[in-house]
């Protein structure tokens, strides 16, 4: 990109555009901070939400606000101011979480499911996907990139 800004699409925006109909699903609601008001709502409230870059990938470029020191979030409000266009804000998610096999024996884990869908002439949803696991205790981040693991995802079909 010329002026080497992030653009950032909104999912639901993507499928009214290419399919011309309303999302079925609700998706997390997301804050474009490249839009002053989604900044200002984020800067006001980020010690409660996870901030990340539009760009990033694996965990990188983030903050989730509250399990941030003050030190953290005030550097990160720092980043943000100079670079709103790169950042995207959501609540902080409530993650299930699974027993995990840790160190220490079994434990509590949050995790999440990305499930796999095939699209051609039909589309079908495969049973399992991968199950993405935040390894260290209370932590958010299932990205393998920041400590995280997967888990075996185990479907049962008639």
């Amino acid at each position: 990109m010329a002026d080497d800004k992030a653009v950032y699409i909104h999912v639901p925006e993507m499928i009214r555009f290419y399919l011309d109909e309303e999302p079925l699903l609700q998706n997390v609601p997301t804050r474009d901070c490249s839009k002053p008001d989604d900044l200002r709502y984020t800067l006001e409230h980020i010690d409660e939400l996870v901030v990340k870059a539009v760009h990033g990938s694996g965990g990188y470029g983030m903050l989730v606000g509250p399990t941030s020191s003050r030190s953290e979030i005030e550097e990160f409000t720092r980043i943000l101011k100079a670079k709103p266009h790169d950042y995207i804000a959501q609540p902080t998610l409530a993650l299930s979480t699974v027993p995990t096999f840790v160190e220490q024996g079994i434990a509590p884990r949050h995790v999440d499911l990305r499930p796999f869908i095939l699209s051609g002439e039909n589309v079908r949803i495969v049973p399992g996907g991968l199950t993405r696991v935040a390894l260290r205790e209370g932590s958010l981040v299932v990205n393998s990139s920041q400590g995280g693991g997967t888990k075996d995802t185990w479907v049962l079909e008639e």
